[in-house]
């Protein structure tokens, strides 16, 4: 009896004992699984963040194929190798001082690690509050030597800059000297496109209207309607008005000559590219494989892009009696760019409705500005980015519905649009887009008067634009078995054109 009450005493005792010892270990492996699950969560980002900007790096493949196939078989091999060379002359000049300028500031990059360093915005303080201009730390990517969030954050934001960067190599295609080109683009990599991006998304005074002002949640564009494409098309819209018209292009009466791309195959093949790579621009921009908004924002973007290719075609059928592929590849293409702001925040079928007037409005631009304004754009890169990428972002003001969001831009609460219920969220967006308007374009004009002093001058000569500039300019044709008529032509000084409709026309002076 007393040696089953002393077993007992004993187990009694030990029991707290076990317990207590086994609760360290049990805790231990709570915590070591939950840092387990949080690295996990870091990784997966990192590599969604990645494969993204891989995405959108071969987008540029599809820009040299739409914007190629859209112009002369003369002019092939400058066209394509302006895209081409693009990558490399705007990427370098991005790293030397775009990131530092975009993203200096921009604070702790949550999503990737925390990684909180680039923590310098320089920034003006009025009313006691700070509006952020530009980034002050990571040029030439020093003092970040090895940190994996920095790396990982420059090459998504990079590859978004480098798509700004094409979209004027469409619009003054045929007639850009290739040295105006390289010099105009390292100040869209170094100078035009960062400190846009800043205001927008490196903490700059266009987000800060929220915080700041109370309009809405400040300026919002998802994924980059207006920091990537109507920063393109607004450096497009003013090059183009100032380098003028190709030869031929108008009559002296005013009226417009159409010029047709020598392969319409190759401009739709890389029309799909794009869309294929729009998945990564626009669902990588949650910079997070593990928010699964991804699905929402990828099949946004997907029914965007198919309404705007058939209200495209719909619209030239039934005005023009043709559905044109050319427009059919455009309307795609703006309803891409439209949906590219508002894809987290909007349902289904407001990216249809977004998407089909984006195919329609980018129609009736491409004709108000080459009929009205008289400015030539030979694959229709102001109106596919500059217009639509304007109503991308008024979109987004318009039909956010308050589902996504919350705390964007240091605000409380989802993103809500004025149709629910947030007229200050719209007029934050219209500030965004004339901010753009005025300050890219601004830039755009500065950028290409000093172009213009160090290589001496944008334009080819008449001589060598009717010739094509492959040979002159490259040094190589595109297809040296097949040339065109035209390109066997040499004007002699100021010799006239003959243009289609049987006019005469002198070679248009640089402006």
């Amino acid at each position: 009896m007393r040696r089953s009450v002393g077993l007992g005493l004993l187990l009694a005792l030990a029991c707290p004992l076990v317990l207590t010892a086994q609760a360290v270990p049990a805790d231990s492996l709570a915590r070591a699984a939950n840092a387990a699950a949080a690295a996990n969560t870091v990784a997966i980002n990192f590599v969604w963040t990645l494969v993204a900007g891989f995405l959108v790096m071969f987008m540029q493949a599809g820009f040299a194929m739409v914007e190629t196939g859209f112009t002369r078989a003369k002019n092939a091999a400058h066209t394509i190798t302006m895209n081409f060379m693009v990558y490399g002359i705007a990427m370098l000049a991005y790293w030397a001082v775009g990131f530092a300028l975009q993203a200096g500031g921009v604070g702790a990059l949550g999503t990737l690690g925390g990684y909180d360093k680039l923590a310098h915005e320089v920034s003006l303080t009025i009313g006691g509050k700070d509006w952020g201009l530009f980034g002050g730390t990571g040029f030439f990517l020093t003092g970040v030597a090895y940190t994996a969030p920095v790396f990982a954050y420059f090459l998504f934001q990079m590859v978004f800059m480098d798509t700004a960067a094409t979209i004027p190599t469409g619009a003054l295609a045929e007639r850009w000297k290739f040295s105006a080109f390289v010099v105009f683009s390292v100040f869209v990599g170094a100078f035009i496109y960062p400190i846009y991006a800043n205001w927008t998304w490196g903490g700059g005074w266009l987000a800060m209207l929220g915080k700041n002002l109370g309009l809405g949640h400040g300026h919002v564009d998802f994924a980059g309607s207006s920091v990537v494409h109507m920063t393109g098309g607004v450096m497009a819209f003013v090059t183009a008005a100032l380098l003028g018209p190709r030869r031929g292009k108008y009559n002296a009466d005013g009226s417009s000559n159409a010029i047709p791309g020598h392969n319409i195959p190759m401009a739709l093949i890389g029309t799909f590219i794009l869309a294929f790579g729009w998945f990564g621009f626009n669902a990588g921009s949650t910079l997070a494989g593990s928010d699964l908004r991804i699905g929402v924002i990828a099949t946004n973007t997907m029914l965007a892009g198919a309404a705007g290719g058939i209200t495209a075609m719909l619209y030239m059928w039934l005005k023009y009696g043709k559905p044109d592929p050319s427009m059919v590849a455009n309307g795609t293409l703006a309803g891409l760019v439209a949906i590219t702001a508002p894809c987290a925040f909007v349902t289904a079928p407001s990216a249809v409705l977004i998407g089909g007037i984006a195919g329609v409005l980018v129609c009736v631009a491409v004709f108000f500005i080459d009929g009205r304004l008289h400015i030539d754009d030979p694959v229709g890169a102001i109106s596919v980015h500059g217009v639509n990428g304007l109503w991308g972002i008024l979109s987004l003001g318009l039909l956010a519905d308050g589902t996504y969001g919350d705390g964007w831009n240091g605000v409380p609460g989802a993103v809500r649009g004025l149709l629910y219920g947030d007229a200050s969220q719209f007029v934050a967006q219209l500030v965004g887009g004339l901010a753009n308007f005025v300050a890219v374009g601004a830039m755009a004009y500065a950028a290409y008067k000093v172009t213009q002093l160090v290589v001496g001058g944008h334009r080819v000569s008449a001589e060598v634009e009717e010739l094509g500039l492959d040979l002159p300019e490259m040094g190589a044709l595109a297809y040296p078995d097949t040339p065109e008529v035209s390109s066997a032509v040499i004007l002699r000084g100021s010799a006239p054109v003959s243009l289609g409709a049987g006019q005469l026309e002198p070679a248009p002076e640089a402006i």
